[in-house]
């Protein structure tokens, strides 16, 4: 299978049609917390809510551990993770600046001040290892 060329930028996981067919599974258990009753079910026995869904052990070990990062390098979206997110009673800033890897105020202040630099973050062959 060939790797596009924006499997390059740093720090990205691009979703397109292959993540959106290795996540099919994940993002329809995000999906399903829609849902009041299924956050109820996942909320009190998550391991066993997760069994309705045929992810990989990967993927349920991403979810159970809250790997925000992980579940989009295994094909998560972010606008289905984010579901997971809310159930948690994170706000979407709340997980950016998660997966950042940065305080909420940091990463506030970075995105009122325009964002993270474009010099270094373009492609992995900008960086001194890449």
């Amino acid at each position: 299978m060939m790797t596009a060329d924006y499997h390059d930028i740093p720090g990205t996981y691009v979703f397109d049609a292959q993540q959106s067919r290795k996540g099919y599974h994940l993002n329809m258990f995000c999906m399903s917390l829609r849902h009041a009753d299924n956050r109820a079910a996942f909320k009190a026995d998550e391991a066993a809510y997760l069994d309705r869904f045929p992810m990989s052990d990967a993927q349920r070990r991403a979810v159970l551990d809250r790997d925000w990062n992980g579940m989009l390098e295994l094909g998560g979206n972010i606008y289905y993770t984010a579901k997971l997110a809310m159930t948690d009673g994170l706000t979407f800033q709340e997980l950016a600046a998660l997966m950042t890897g940065v305080s909420n105020e940091e990463y506030r202040k970075m995105m009122v001040d325009g964002g993270r630099p474009i010099e270094g973050n373009r492609s992995k062959k900008e960086w001194a290892n890449g």
